[in-house]
């Protein structure tokens, strides 16, 4: 018994145990919630980028509406997100053809940025994925320019 207690009351060596024990439960979390916040950054980054390049494409050639998806999922996968994640919307203020000259045409882009080391069947339905989307307004040139 006086044996047990000695070495229970012995502290000896344990610091540095103790250490590296809690430096790893809050090592760990904190990197993964740092390398999840990149990449959510990076993707929120990239629909921004979408948004506003499809929209000035659309305000300079009204009729480059069907070539808009094509840009978009290009400029997307250039900051790490997959073309089938992405969703595009084309809206115009004014009635009648969208867009018109001299009218605001506004994209959104809206993609699910999934988060790292999750397993594929988690990411898309499972919820373990944040959605990001980015909205962009330009009015449309009464000029039409040619590439």
């Amino acid at each position: 018994m006086r044996r047990l207690k000695r070495l229970i009351g012995e502290e000896r060596g344990s610091a540095s145990l103790e250490f590296i024990g809690a430096g790893m439960l809050l090592l760990v979390p904190l990197v993964y919630l740092i390398i999840a916040l990149a990449q959510i950054q990076s993707h929120s980054f990239g629909v921004d980028a979408a948004a506003r390049y499809a929209t000035r494409v659309l305000a300079q050639s009204p009729d480059a509406v069907d070539l808009v998806a094509s840009n978009v999922a290009v400029i997307a996968q250039q900051y790490g997100l997959s073309p089938e994640a992405l969703q595009v919307a084309i809206s115009c203020i004014e009635p009648g053809p969208c867009p018109a000259p001299g009218g605001l045409v506004t994209v959104t882009v809206t993609a699910h940025s999934p988060l790292p080391l999750m397993p594929d069947f988690l990411t898309v339905d499972g919820g373990a994925s944040v959605t990001v989307s980015a909205s962009s307004t330009h009015r449309v040139s009464d000029y039409e320019v040619s590439p």
